[in-house]
């Protein structure tokens, strides 16, 4: 019998597989393996006939979904196909999680090419799924040694395990040029307020009032929401529990607050100011600013209600909401689209968004054991990495996407408009930002012509900004939103990166003890909002004690002991 419901469970993921195959097929797939078979990538002169290449196709699992997936049919996706011969076919969660999609994979062990797993590839690596990629990137790899260069040795697994599986996607070098998270409020309540002074909890409430007490409904006859909180999904994560640690001054370590000179570890959710920040949203619950549909809804819900403009105030990253956002600006909406802020519980705050990291061995691609060509595939990863590759992904093609004027690349003006007012379809249509799986350098690294590898750079992000992004930046003597925030320097580098990146082993008390609390946080942060204010605190004294009684103690211990050894690590 079990060697029969592992048959059918194996039948099973390849119909999935199949069906989001044949799905992207039908959103402009590359029905065969078509196109130049030509144009080697050994190393950076990427010269087209180095070596022969015959047409293969490559899939690749993704944990994160990519509405604008071009199926390699846009320019830039046609380009990558003529100087390498892959063919790269995507599959994204369907129906379910990402967790889910390779959790499959693992119970009837099966996998595509190349998985890009977010925060399951512990589980895959205990699974021995994933392959070594040190000999590899020896022997064929020298753009991507050269990308992570004096940072090669953080790709390493663990302290136990010399093994690169995964290569990581953050930018290497990267600078912070613009922020992309805080606290959002479109650009008309600002006007209509005579763009106040925003830099607490209370500034913020008091905009979105103001505007609501004058405009209860939108000109469409719809209720004007004050703020709506992307808290339906796991993207609760995102919108709701991590402004917690950043309006009341610590940096993002995921679950966990890390004291900088011990390097001991609780869960966020004990510190006595972050129940002072779920306190104020349970205010904002109370005089009704708050959605209350923002634990319930869906993500495509929460995406519906900001395209209409009637959603005055957002906490969250923007690459969260930026399909949505993008639609405004499509319909020249452009006051309902968002200013940024770091807004903190009150100005003994600072917010550490920005706090140094060093490079992140994090979030990144990996190659599986059931690979039909590892060095094809990694040759592929290779020439995206290439300087050739690097300009390809960021710039998109010379006289298509960007020219050369003086030596230095340029974004024609009517192309930087469609970027700038209708990215979804932009990205879809040159595929420009849809292949930046491999190894690459961050924003602010030059490449040997002079140039920025990327886009993102002050002069660029100001030119993609619409009129009243820079409106609203000059009412506060700022050229760029990351103006907003504190310096690069304001914070001493944290010399374990960051804590969201350490894996729990798959299977450890450590593991499940983690998931319950999240299960209990699901549960309790909610209800807690939702609650009668004066209900509040027996809500979330009720929260820590489920935490205490799931063994959280344990599990602070265990996380402070991995952050230890990744000190350690990193140290040598």
């Amino acid at each position: 019998m079990k060697k029969k419901a592992k048959m059918m469970f194996s039948t099973l993921l390849v119909l999935v597989f199949v069906f989001l195959a044949a799905c992207s097929g039908n959103n402009g797939g590359n029905g065969g393996n078509t196109g130049a078979a030509n144009g080697g990538n050994s190393g950076n002169t990427n010269n087209a006939g180095e070596e022969s290449l015959e047409p293969i196709t490559i899939r690749l699992a993704s944990g994160d979904v990519n509405a604008n997936w071009d199926d390699m049919k846009s320019e830039v996706g046609q380009e990558i196909l003529a100087k390498t011969g892959v063919t790269l076919k995507q599959e994204f969660p369907v129906g379910g999680s990402d967790a889910d999609m390779f959790a499959l994979m693992v119970a009837s062990d099966e996998y595509p090419d190349l998985v890009m797993p977010k925060g399951n590839a512990g589980k895959l690596v205990d699974a021995g799924a994933l392959i070594d990629l040190r000999p590899l990137i020896e022997e064929h790899a020298p753009n991507l040694k050269k990308i992570y260069g004096e940072y090669f040795n953080r790709l390493r697994w663990s302290e136990q395990d010399d093994a690169i599986y995964v290569l990581p996607q953050d930018g290497v070098g990267h600078t912070y040029f613009e922020a992309g998270g805080g606290f959002q409020l479109q650009h008309k309540v600002l006007e209509a307020a005579g763009f106040p002074e925003i830099k607490t909890v209370k500034d913020y409430e008091n905009a979105i009032k103001a505007y609501i007490e004058k405009n209860p409904k939108t000109e469409d006859g719809q209720p004007t929401i004050g703020m709506s909180l992307n808290g339906g999904e796991w993207q609760i994560l995102i919108s709701v529990t991590n402004p917690a640690f950043y309006a009341t001054g610590a940096p993002d370590d995921g679950e966990f607050y890390i004291n900088q000179e011990t390097f001991e570890a609780i869960m966020h959710y004990q510190r006595p100011e972050e129940r002072e920040y779920f306190r104020w949203l349970n205010h904002m619950n109370n005089i009704g600013l708050l959605d209350p549909e923002s634990f319930v809804q869906k993500y495509d819900q929460y995406k519906a209600k900001i395209a209409s403009g009637r959603v005055l105030g957002l906490v969250d990253q923007q690459w969260d909401y930026a399909d949505a956002e993008n639609a405004l600006k499509a319909e020249g909406k452009f006051d309902s689209t968002y200013a940024r802020f770091p807004v903190t519980l009150d100005e003994t705050y600072q917010d550490h968004s920005f706090q140094g990291t060093g490079y992140l061995s994090g979030y990144g691609i990996a190659i599986t054991k059931d690979a039909k060509d590892p060095v094809r595939t990694i040759k592929f990863l290779d020439y995206l990495a290439s300087d050739e590759g690097q300009v390809l992904v960021n710039w998109g093609i010379e006289g298509k996407h960007y020219n050369v004027e003086n030596g230095k690349r340029v974004i024609p003006a009517d192309v930087q408009a469609q970027k700038s007012n209708d990215n979804n379809t932009f990205k879809k249509t040159t595929g420009i930002g849809n292949y930046l799986i491999s190894a690459r350098y961050g924003d602010g690294v030059m490449d040997p012509s002079g140039n920025y590898y990327t886009t993102n750079f002050p002069e660029q992000i100001v030119t993609a900004y619409s009129e009243a992004d820079k409106k609203t930046l000059a009412a506060y003597g700022a050229t760029t939103y990351r103006d907003l925030w504190p310096a690069n320097d304001a914070f001493p580098e944290r010399k374990y990166g960051a804590a969201w990146t350490l894996p729990f082993e798959t299977g450890s008390q450590a593991n499940v003890i983690f998931q319950k609390t999240q299960d209990i946080m699901k549960k309790r942060i909610p209800e807690a909002i939702l609650a009668k204010p004066e209900d509040f605190d027996k809500i979330y004294d009720a929260f820590l004690k489920d935490l205490d009684d799931a063994g959280v103690a344990k599990l602070n211990e265990e996380f402070s002991n991995m952050v230890k050894a990744r000190v350690e690590l990193w140290s040598k």
